[in-house]
């Protein structure tokens, strides 16, 4: 006979009455199924639940004890968690870890998720701590439950992909520079600057993967900043020139510290997506989520574009 939630039970209700009759009633059982529980536990494991040469009354022998501090540290637990599926049988509660693939995506991300705690005070919501360069393993492995990527790698096939907006890389240079005076960048332009990126890799850059590459071009010196703000300061003093999502170029661009220029004729654009996991794109708090980060953009952010999601 396996140790089961039912004998924890007996044994918490028995240490809070102090009588077989008590905790047979918290419990809707008659005293003898009671009895009949405990001395079946008592003949599987050869010990003694009651200590009952104590007089008249009732106490929990040691290992009685040790099932008692089992049930404390077990039950708990499983009132939690019956609680939730009870929410989430409802569809206003579950669990939301978030992992972000941009390093600015926090300017619309940070309203959506305040305005979400508002309607859905029961979801746990947090974000997967630290830049991800490729978060959908964190999908996979159950570390995360929504990524937000540009170009996703080949994909699980119970991955799906959540367009949220379509939204312009800019290059962006000194005032000064001389390449400010044009009307658009060409690939070339790139050739003899130093260029100012965050440290990930080249594939994980919209400028390299969409623009640079194809045309066969690199940089000839680069340098590295953790921080959006250090890379504005660094073009701001002339350092080098860099490429940035539109929204985040912000007051640096409007005080003129930086001049944005399209990347091409047509301009560069991009589509950032969700992804979750197909079964939790059906969740109601999951949908309710999207549809939050859709209206921050469309409140929060300049220079982009409205696609219809999925």
């Amino acid at each position: 006979m396996p140790i089961e939630i039912r004998h924890l039970r007996t044994i918490e209700a028995v240490a809070q009455f102090g009588s077989l009759a008590a905790a047979a009633q918290r419990l809707h059982l008659t005293q003898s199924a009671l009895s009949h529980q405990l001395r079946g536990l008592e003949a599987e494991f050869g010990v003694n639940i009651l200590d009952r040469e104590r007089g008249s009354q009732l106490r929990l022998s040691p290992a009685g004890e040790e099932l008692l501090a089992a049930a404390r540290e077990v039950l708990p637990r499983v009132r939690q968690l019956q609680e939730e599926l009870k929410r989430r049988a409802l569809g206003n509660s579950g669990r939301l870890r978030i992992a972000v693939e941009c390093h600015t995506c926090f300017d619309w991300l940070t309203p959506a998720m305040d305005r979400f705690r508002e309607n859905w005070p029961d979801v746990e919501m947090d974000l997967v701590s630290g830049f991800q360069q490729d978060p959908l393993p964190l999908l996979q492995s159950h570390q995360a439950d929504l990524t937000v990527l540009t170009a996703p790698d080949a994909m699980a096939a119970d991955i799906t992909l959540h367009p949220l907006f379509a939204y312009e890389v800019v290059a962006l240079v000194n005032p000064r520079h001389a390449l400010a005076s044009k009307s658009f960048l060409e690939p070339a332009d790139f050739l003899e600057e130093t260029l100012i990126t965050y440290p990930v890799e080249d594939r994980r850059l919209d400028l390299f993967r969409e623009f640079l590459q194809p045309a066969g071009i690199q940089p000839w010196r680069r340098r590295h900043a953790e921080l959006t703000v250090i890379i504005l300061q660094l073009v701001a003093s002339g350092q080098g020139i860099a490429a940035l999502p539109s929204w985040a170029v912000g007051s640096y661009g409007e005080k003129g510290y930086v001049h944005a220029l399209p990347l091409g004729p047509q301009g560069l654009w991009q589509t950032l997506q969700a992804a979750t996991t197909a079964e939790q794109s059906e969740q109601d708090h999951m949908r309710a989520f999207l549809a939050e980060i859709r209206a921050s953009v469309a409140a929060n952010l300049l220079g982009v574009k409205d696609i219809q999601g999925v």
